[in-house]
């Protein structure tokens, strides 16, 4: 890439990457929020069941943080869970805010973050850049190597049945992000693969985007690529490796910086509309039509792909077509070895849907303005019959 490039990049300004960080939570927020005492953690019923929470409440109790806690996160999380979790930091007195759990959760937590002290309304605050003034501190804590919102400026929020609007302000990054693989032992397999893949998408989307792609987010997707390539096999075979839980949480990480700087495109734009409409979990919404997309970009961008495929699949050889199809086929290959669905009729969508789903494709425009090779709702409809 050429250096005189111009390009901005942000991110959180602390990350604390180790195995079993949170046993120490208490002791380190005490150090990094010293006037803190009052702690809102935002999580989900689901992870508090594993028992994974109990160490890191017990830490935040014996460093005299007064913790309360709000539970009530759901998948894709609706208007209502927001205005719930603000209830309860406002009853509460919230002076700090930990997201403990998946994107959901960390998505919510940021929400809360930004708007338990303001005049602002949830409904104001919609859109690029509409947060004003200050947030509460808040302190990111992925249990899913997935997402990346612990690393992202954007929070996403159900507002109706099947429809979704975004946040991006950069009062929505953290303090602080904390990678403890200790905390994702407890993860399907099946969880551990879709949110894998979402994360290696967030890295190839990142490399290609059109507009903002530059050398930190290309060099972060790059290592992302590699670790999460490297890993997703031996922790959906073995969940208790913890060394390949790590390095999932790491690379999801990076993949999250990347495309925070560098937009996501056409992959999520077919996926947000398959898991709006048939809640079909976010990961393997990707994945479902990610080797479709790959195949219907490299038209534009084959010389990216075939770079990445050097990192996924290193004996791949030929031009830049052939190894950009090789790609396409190697992540194809990660939905078939973990298992996952890989045709939108195993998830119960029929061809009827499919208008549906081309139509609310193209209500994506942020996204497709970001992808490499321009996309009509002609093409859309086309990915998805390759799909089914």
């Amino acid at each position: 890439m050429n250096p005189m490039t111009s390009f901005s990049f942000s991110t959180v300004p602390t990350i604390l990457s180790a195995p079993g960080a949170t046993k120490e939570l208490g002791r380190e927020l005490r150090t990094r929020f010293p006037d803190a005492r009052r702690v809102l953690l935002v999580t989900d019923r689901g992870f508090l069941r594993t028992g994974l929470a109990d160490a890191p409440l017990a830490s935040l109790r014996a460093a005299m943080f007064h913790v309360e806690q709000f539970a009530d996160v759901l998948a894709d999380p609706p208007e209502h869970v927001i205005e719930e979790a603000l209830a309860v930091a406002r009853r509460h007195e919230t002076e700090l805010v930990i997201g403990l759990g998946g994107g959901s959760s960390m998505d919510v937590a940021k929400l809360v973050a930004v708007l338990t002290a303001s005049p602002q309304s949830l409904a104001e605050i919609y859109g690029v850049g509409n947060v004003r003034g200050e947030r509460l501190p808040l302190v990111q804590i992925p249990t899913t190597a997935g997402t990346g919102s612990e690393v992202t400026n954007i929070s996403i929020v159900t507002t109706g049945a099947t429809s979704k609007m975004g946040i991006v302000a950069s009062q929505l990054f953290a303090d602080l992000a904390i990678l403890d693989a200790e905390l994702t032992i407890g993860l399907p397999p099946a969880v551990t693969a879709a949110t894998g893949i979402d994360a290696m998408v967030h890295a190839i989307e990142a490399y290609t985007s059109k507009h903002k792609k530059n050398p930190l987010s290309d060099g972060l997707a790059r290592q992302a690529l590699g670790l999460l390539s490297r890993h997703l096999i031996r922790a959906c075979e073995n969940g208790h490796d913890l060394a390949a839980r790590q390095a999932m949480l790491l690379g999801a990480m990076l993949a999250g910086q990347a495309f925070t700087n560098a937009p996501v495109g056409a992959v999520h734009a077919l996926a947000y509309p398959i898991g709006g409409t048939f809640h079909v979990p976010h990961g393997l919404s990707n994945s479902l039509v990610l080797p479709h997309v790959l195949r219907f970009n490299a038209e534009a961008c084959a010389e990216q792909y075939a770079e990445l495929a050097t990192i996924v699949v290193p004996h791949a050889e030929g031009n830049a077509h052939i190894r950009a199809e090789a790609l396409a086929v190697a992540m194809q290959q990660f939905a078939t070895i973990t298992g996952l669905p890989r045709t939108l009729r195993q998830v119960g969508i029929v061809e009827s849907d499919l208008d549906l789903l081309a139509d609310d494709a193209m209500k994506q425009t942020r996204l497709l303005g970001n992808n490499p090779r321009p996309l009509t709702r002609e093409d859309a409809y086309a990915l998805y019959k390759l799909a089914l």
